[in-house]
């Protein structure tokens, strides 16, 4: 189950990528910016739970990012 789950917060961390990469999605949109925060959270709490400094490092940012991102399009501040 936690390599389920492990796999399922890749993939939404993945599908915006991709996404943003084909052009199919603009990393200023709600579905990008919460794919990278649920994506990067579950990561991050996996990360924190195996003691993977580094990676919860990584995926911790990863996420404070879209979650900053989130707030300034709730402020009015992003399109």
């Amino acid at each position: 189950m936690f390599q389920a789950i492990q796999v399922l917060g890749s993939l939404l961390i993945l599908a915006g990528f991709i996404a943003a990469q084909r052009s199919w999605l603009d990393p200023q949109t709600w579905a990008y910016l919460w794919l990278n925060l649920v994506g990067s959270g579950i990561l991050a709490v996996q990360a924190a739970m195996t003691e993977q400094w580094g990676f919860l490092l990584l995926e911790a940012v990863w996420a404070l990012v879209s979650l900053i991102g989130i707030v300034q399009k709730l402020r009015g501040r992003r399109s």
